[in-house]
């Protein structure tokens, strides 16, 4: 039998946490055959996070078997995650993404995430959300992380929220150790770093509100 990844008291808490959950959510898990590290890991973890509410289900897919659903979702790294609000069997896209295992301080994000995502509201400020509703192209968010980075969850989630608001924003966290090549040509020196549309704006640390959509402007402009 396989040694589960949460402890009794780590699932009893999350369970608190999801108890104010409204609607469903689903967990699309991208994984890979060959020379993925971390996708075990990973299929377990969240295997373990959607057993605990009966508002979630977790759907597994594989990054080259199921490369059309990949591409539907725009997942090319694996291990990947996608956080789809559901309604019936219909499947709300609000750009949530995850490359790499969201573990450590990051498995608080994915926590926040899915309560979020079942709230359906980004929870931003009037101002950013008018900003994000009024953007005519699209927007990357790659937030860079490492599982150590008790400021990362911070970033992770404000990306979270404007995916969640705008659909021409898409956010994806980015384990920076999982994913070498990428961190190197986004010059991830110190996380939490996010980088906007490949490189065209940059911020590093956890910044408020305002920082990022300061960024996002200059990165447009």
């Amino acid at each position: 039998m396989t040694e589960k990844l949460l402890n009794d008291e780590v699932v009893s808490q999350v369970k608190d946490v999801f108890a104010q959950m409204s609607e469903p959510v689903a967990v699309l898990y991208f994984g890979q055959k060959d020379g993925c590290d971390y996708c075990e890991d990973t299929r377990l973890l969240v295997q373990e996070v959607t057993a605990i509410s009966d508002k979630l289900n977790l759907e597994v897919y594989d990054l080259d078997d199921d490369a059309e659903m990949a591409e539907q979702y725009n997942v090319d790294k694996a291990p990947g995650l996608v956080l789809v609000g559901k309604d019936g069997d219909h499947m709300i896209d609000y750009g949530i993404r995850y490359a790499g295992i969201p573990s450590g301080h990051e498995f608080s994000s994915l926590i926040n995430d899915l309560v979020l995502v079942s709230g359906r509201d980004s929870g931003l400020d009037p101002k950013t959300r008018d900003y994000l509703n009024s953007l005519t192209e699209p927007v990357l968010l790659q937030v860079y992380v490492t599982p150590t980075c008790p400021y990362c969850p911070r970033a992770v989630i404000l990306a979270h929220q404007m995916a969640m608001e705008s659909p021409m924003v898409e956010a994806e966290m980015v384990e920076a150790m999982e994913f070498p090549e990428l961190s190197t040509r986004h010059g991830v020196g110190g996380v939490p770093q996010t980088t906007i549309n490949d490189g065209a704006g940059t911020v590093v640390g956890a910044v408020p509100e305002p920082n990022l959509v300061e960024e996002i402007q200059r990165s447009l402009a």
